[in-house]
């Protein structure tokens, strides 16, 4: 999302971007070991999959949306529309699909899920630190910060439209966030729909979104490979 100009912000809105990406950073690594030894040292299951790693996930996917205030604010030169839909359309399977419904946190996406989102953020954001904190990203950051969305993008989205499909029976049998009428407000609301509208509606904006960010990594990494040949002449 948020690519940080170091030269052109001034030392407040540094040190606030520094503090931003590295409580980013360290939530996201903590979700991601919780995630590993669920699975791998404790030998827990599904189930009890959202209870571990639940309460961690939800406060820092919400403390995600200020990308968004950043973003309109300028203190990062980042596309204000993709930012929201990005940011919102994560909210929204956090919030909604998975923390809100029981059948949301008990299916097989929910791991794919995580497992991207948190691998993701750790590179993103680690990205972000080192580009405010170095005179020079290292190359290896660099390569994994416009290489890891090619296996983690499509694998989280399939993730999150499971999670969506999963959450969407509890969603229609309980009405849950939906708003009926009569009411006081004469307004009627499915949220039931409005996720089934959000799924299909960001199908044909996921290529779009994914190419663009093959755009965005031919011209990142080919700016890379030309400074490196610049040094070795």
């Amino acid at each position: 999302m948020a690519q940080h100009k170091k030269n052109e912000t001034s030392p407040a809105v540094k040190a606030y971007l520094i503090i931003y990406n590295s409580t980013q950073l360290a939530g996201w690594s903590y979700i991601f070991v919780q995630f590993v030894a669920h699975f791998l040292l404790h030998g827990h299951g599904l189930d009890t999959l959202w209870r571990e790693v639940g309460s961690a996930t939800f406060f820092f996917q919400m403390l995600a949306t200020l990308e968004v205030l950043h973003a309109a604010t300028g203190i990062v030169p980042s596309n204000v529309p993709v930012t929201f839909l990005q940011v919102f359309g994560r909210c929204m399977v956090v919030a909604g699909a998975i923390n809100g419904t029981p059948t949301g946190q008990r299916s097989p996406g929910l791991p794919l899920a995580l497992f991207c989102w948190s691998l993701t953020e750790i590179v993103r954001y680690g990205y972000y630190v080192a580009h405010l904190l170095l005179a020079r990203v290292p190359r290896v950051l660099v390569w994994l910060r416009y290489t890891i969305f090619i296996p983690m993008y499509p694998c989280g989205f399939i993730g999150e439209l499971l999670c969506g499909y999963w959450a969407q029976s509890y969603i229609g049998e309980t009405d849950m966030w939906s708003l009926k009428l009569p009411n006081s407000a004469n307004f009627t609301f499915s949220f039931y729909y409005f996720i089934w509208i959000m799924a299909i509606g960001y199908l044909p904006v996921f290529p779009k979104m994914y190419l663009y960010m093959f755009s965005q990594r031919r011209k990142i990494l080919g700016r890379e490979a030309a400074v490196s040949q610049e040094k070795s002449n």
